[in-house]
């Protein structure tokens, strides 16, 4: 029998296919001979109390000029869908948040939706390190300022980042000293009103920020290792970092031991670590 697989995920149109993982699972799919349905956040509905999407029939193609087809758009019950793939990008807003309750009944109905649902929000892709202190290095998450300048004095250079951000987007480096750190915080803690995390800097992000990639809580041999741009210290391939496949280190190894059976038990079946110098620093479960 044919899978019918579901994606929900950001407008197809949009996304870069060189580097896109969600394109590369479609792709997959496909080679399978599974039967492709595409779906926005907006296409899905609840009518008493049971789920469905207003689905089109997807065509995915390994062409960065033309790497989709979609059909006439149709309603489905999404219980008619054996496997619904939740891709949907940061940030984790009160839509997010309704989608996944959606999908959760969809879940009920029967269907398999990965990640799991009531996963998706459990698990903030940068505190969710703190379940995992042994592996990670110094962190605090707080909003007040004056811990953050505390922090920073006891470390000497820290790493600030939102917590409901991605891609690198709007993560500041600051050293002990910093003219702008007053400024930077304001702006990353609302005045106090906004959760931020903060970690140690690692210098070791030089030689990479690898992307360990957990598939049913095991882990897969090769990390993508991200290497700055010259004169940057993201790593991110969306802030212009460039990946060099590596192979698992023994530490890195070690993570995975640590984090994956917990993963696993919230049905959190495709996950990926990030790894700097043997720390772990965040744990990406939305759309690695």
């Amino acid at each position: 029998m044919t899978v019918r697989l579901g994606v929900v995920m950001d407008p197809i149109g949009s996304i870069k296919p060189a580097k896109d993982s969600t394109l590369a699972m479609l792709l997959a799919a496909a080679a399978r001979g599974w039967e492709l349905h595409y779906l926005e956040p907006g296409d899905l509905f609840v009518r008493d109390g049971r789920t469905f999407g207003r689905t089109r029939v997807l065509r995915v193609f390994d062409d960065p000029g033309r790497w989709y087809g979609l059909g006439e758009r149709r309603t489905l019950a999404l219980a008619e869908l054996q496997v619904i793939l939740m891709r949907k990008d940061p940030p984790l807003d009160m839509e997010y948040f309704y989608t996944t309750q959606i999908l959760e009944r969809a879940e009920y109905e029967g269907c398999l939706v990965v990640n799991r649902p009531a996963g998706l929000r459990d698990v903030n892709e940068k505190l969710y390190t703190a379940w995992f202190p042994e592996c990670c290095p110094p962190t605090l998450v707080t909003r007040d300022p004056d811990q953050v300048r505390e922090f920073l004095d006891e470390m000497g250079e820290i790493i600030v980042k939102p917590l409901h951000a991605m891609g690198g987007a709007s993560v500041f480096r600051v050293r002990r000293g910093d003219p702008n750190t007053g400024v930077i915080l304001e702006t990353m803690l609302e005045y106090g009103h906004r959760f931020a995390v903060v970690q140690r800097f690692l210098p070791e992000i030089l030689q990479g920020d690898k992307r360990v990639l957990l598939v049913d809580g095991e882990p897969v041999p090769y990390a993508l290792a991200r290497i700055p741009a010259p004169g940057e210290f993201r790593a991110n391939l969306a802030a212009g970092g460039h990946g060099e496949g590596v192979p698992l280190s023994a530490r890195e190894h070690w993570i995975c031991e640590r984090v994956g059976p917990t993963l696993r038990e919230k049905g959190l079946l495709f996950v990926g670590l990030d790894v700097i110098g043997g720390y772990l620093t965040e744990i990406n479960v939305t759309s690695p």
